[in-house]
C-alpha cells in the first residue's frame, strides 16, 4: 500500500543525520525523502547510515570478512529450532484463549460551558455553578458490540467497536451548534454497525455483514452525516478490538487518540517512557506508555478534522480530511493492558506520567496489584484462573471518571 503524497514524512538538508535517523526510528519508516525548496534532493535509507558511520574499509575487504562474517555464516545440517518463545506460543494459543475488554465511559463538558456558548474565564462565565451536564459537551462517543463475519466469511465473530469525536467549537461564530456534527458522526457509526449485524441474521448470515474496518466505518458514517446536511466538523477516532487476535485496530483524524498503558520492565525495549533514573529497588511501578497514537495537526491547536459546510471543498490545503486520510494502525494488546481512548480534552490537560499514576492507583484500589507481591503475584493469580474480571467491569467506569475529573480540574488552573 502506497503512502499518499500529502502524508509523506520528509527531512530537510540542514538537519543532522542523527535527527533524521531518530525520526525514522520513531515513526518506523525505512526511507526519508530530503526536501529542499519544493524539490526532493535525495532519499535517506538505512544503507546510507551504514555508509555514513562506517568507512568502506570497515565494511569490506578480507580483514573485515574474517573478523565479522566468516565465523557466523552458514548453519550446520543438524541445527535445530528452539522451543517457540513465550510470545509465539501465546500467538498460537489465541484462538483458544480470547481476550476481552471491560469498558468504562465518562464525559464532562468544559467547566465554563453553557447553552449559550463557552466562557473564556470564570469572570466571563459568571457566578453560576460550573457546568456538569454532558449534553453541553461537543465531545461524543459510541460503544457497540456486534457479530459480523470474520475474514474467512464463514464464521460469526463478536467484535467490539468504540469511538470518540470532538466537535470544533469555532462553528459557533457562524451560528452552528458544534455538537451536532460530532454527535451525528458517532451516532451513525453505531447505526452502521447495528444494521450490518442485523443482516448477519438474515439470508443465512452471508449478506453484506463482513467485518468493517475503522476507516470504512468512519467513511460510511461521514457520508450519512453529510447526507443529512449536518453542518460542522470534528476530530474523530474509531477503533475495533479483535478479541481472537488480541488486536486493537484504529483510525484517527485530528488530536483525539489512543494510549496503551502496560507494566513493562525498564530494561525491556519498546517502552516509550522508560524509568532508568530511579534505582530499581526504589521504583514504585513499571506501568509505562506502551503505545500512543499519532495525532494529525495542520498547525498548533489546529487539528485536521472531518466536516461538511454544505458544499464540497476542493481547496488543497483544507483542514478537512476524509476517512481515507486517517492515521490507521493496529496495536497488539496484552492481558492487563489499560487502553485510554479520549479527545484532546484529556490529553491536553493531563500529562502521560499523571495518566500512568492515576491508572496505577486505580489498580491498587481495585485490588489488582498490591505493594507486596506486585506483578508476579498478579501473574500467579492469573495462572490459577483468578482473573477478577467482574471487579474490573464494575470499577473501570470509575477510572474513566477520575481521568475526566483530573482533566477538568487541570483545565481550571
Amino acid at each position: 500500500q502506497m503512502t499518499p503524497i500529502d502524508q509523506v514524512i520528509y527531512g530537510r538538508p540542514d538537519e543532522t543525520i542523527g535527527m533524521c535517523r531518530a525520526i525514522m526510528a520513531k515513526l518506523g519508516i525505512k526511507c526519508l525523502p530530503i526536501l529542499s525548496e519544493g524539490r526532493v534532493e535525495g532519499i535517506l535509507n538505512t544503507r546510507d547510515f551504514s555508509d555514513f558511520y562506517f568507512d568502506a574499509k570497515d565494511r569490506g575487504g578480507k580483514k573485515n570478512y574474517l573478523r565479522d562474517v566468516s565465523e557466523r555464516v552458514g548453519l550446520t545440517s543438524d541445527t535445530s529450532m528452539a522451543e517457540p518463545p513465550v510470545f509465539v506460543r501465546q500467538n498460537l494459543a489465541r484462538r483458544h484463549a480470547p481476550l476481552y475488554l471491560n469498558v468504562g465511559m465518562a464525559e464532562f463538558p468544559h467547566p465554563y460551558k453553557s447553552v449559550d456558548g463557552i466562557g473564556s474565564s470564570r469572570r466571563n462565565f459568571g457566578p453560576q455553578d460550573l457546568a456538569t451536564d454532558p449534553a453541553l459537551s461537543e465531545d461524543a462517543h459510541f460503544l457497540s458490540e456486534v457479530e459480523l463475519l470474520d475474514e474467512t466469511g464463514t464464521n460469526l465473530q463478536k467484535l467490539l467497536y468504540m469511538g470518540v469525536a470532538d466537535g470544533v467549537g469555532s462553528w459557533r461564530e457562524y451560528g452552528v451548534d458544534p455538537r451536532e456534527f460530532s454527535h451525528k458522526l458517532m451516532e451513525e457509526c453505531d447505526n452502521v454497525l447495528k444494521e450490518a449485524s442485523s443482516r448477519c441474521g438474515t439470508l443465512g448470515g452471508k449478506t453484506n455483514c463482513s467485518m468493517i474496518s475503522p476507516a470504512e466505518l468512519l467513511a460510511q458514517s461521514y457520508e450519512r452525516t453529510k447526507g443529512a446536511n449536518i453542518i460542522g466538523s470534528s476530530t474523530a477516532c474509531v477503533a475495533l478490538f479483535d478479541s481472537v487476535r488480541h488486536q486493537l485496530h484504529f483510525s484517527n483524524i485530528g488530536d483525539s487518540g489512543i494510549i496503551v498503558l502496560r507494566h513493562i520492565d525498564s530494561d525491556v525495549a519498546s517502552a516509550l517512557q522508560r524509568n532508568r533514573s530511579t534505582p530499581r529497588a526504589e521504583r514504585k511501578s513499571d506501568l509505562r506508555i506502551a503505545f500512543v497514537s499519532q495525532q494529525q495537526l495542520k498547525s498548533f491547536n489546529h487539528p485536521f478534522q472531518m466536516g461538511w459546510t454544505g458544499e464540497e471543498i476542493v481547496e488543497k490545503n483544507s483542514s478537512f480530511k476524509m476517512a481515507s486520510d486517517s492515521c490507521t494502525s493496529s496495536v497488539h494488546i496484552l492481558r492487563g493492558d489499560i487502553i485510554i481512548m479520549a479527545t484532546d480534552g484529556l490529553f491536553d490537560n493531563v500529562d502521560v506520567e499523571d495518566l500512568a499514576s492515576i491508572a496505577l492507583q486505580w489498580e491498587h484500589d481495585s485490588g489488582f496489584i498490591d505493594n507486596i507481591g506486585g506483578i508476579p503475584k498478579r501473574d500467579k493469580r492469573w495462572a490459577k484462573g483468578e482473573s477478577r474480571t467482574d471487579i474490573s467491569a464494575q470499577s473501570i467506569p470509575r477510572l474513566a471518571e477520575i481521568l475526566c475529573e483530573k482533566a477538568r480540574g487541570n483545565s481550571l488552573d
